[in-house]
């Protein structure tokens, strides 16, 4: 399993920043790599809610399998390329006076086998970028709110 944390400090409350993570099927308003997601499943949050988001020609599905009210979000990825066993995403919440540090997860099993370490290690390099870019797009949204 190979792991990536991107972080960034955002000028809100942790419970203004979960709002928006929490809002599962809306991602589009302020991830700017999401061209569309829509809720899958009847509820709209909790352990088990699931969404469907396009990204360019890739299409995902994201489960959620852990729900800490404003303090972390982690959901299962499905929809990638057979090499990736499993992919998982976490954001974290920190309140830390008038910021909130704001840490994105993302945890890449490609197999235990050097060539497989090596897939998950490239594809993890990629996701970090993409962290990067969902990182900046939830602060530029949170600012945008903010009186």
């Amino acid at each position: 399993m190979t792991e990536t944390t991107s972080t960034l400090a955002i000028p809100v409350s942790a419970a203004e920043a979960w709002d928006a993570l929490a809002d599962f099927g809306e991602i589009v308003r302020w991830a700017p790599n999401v061209d569309h997601s829509c809720l899958l499943s009847a509820q709209p949050e909790g352990v088990g809610t699931v969404r469907r988001i396009q990204a360019g020609r890739r299409t995902l599905v994201e489960r959620v399998v852990e729900w800490v009210p404003g303090e972390r979000l982690g959901y299962d990825i499905e929809g990638l390329p057979a090499v990736v066993r499993s992919l998982q995403s976490t954001w974290h919440l920190d309140e830390r006076g008038p910021r909130t540090v704001v840490s994105l997860t993302t945890a890449v099993d490609a197999g235990s086998r050097p060539p497989q370490k090596l897939v998950a290690k490239g594809l993890a390099r990629q996701l970090s970028k993409v962290s990067d870019q969902m990182l900046r797009g939830l602060d530029e949204h949170l600012r945008m709110a903010a009186p």
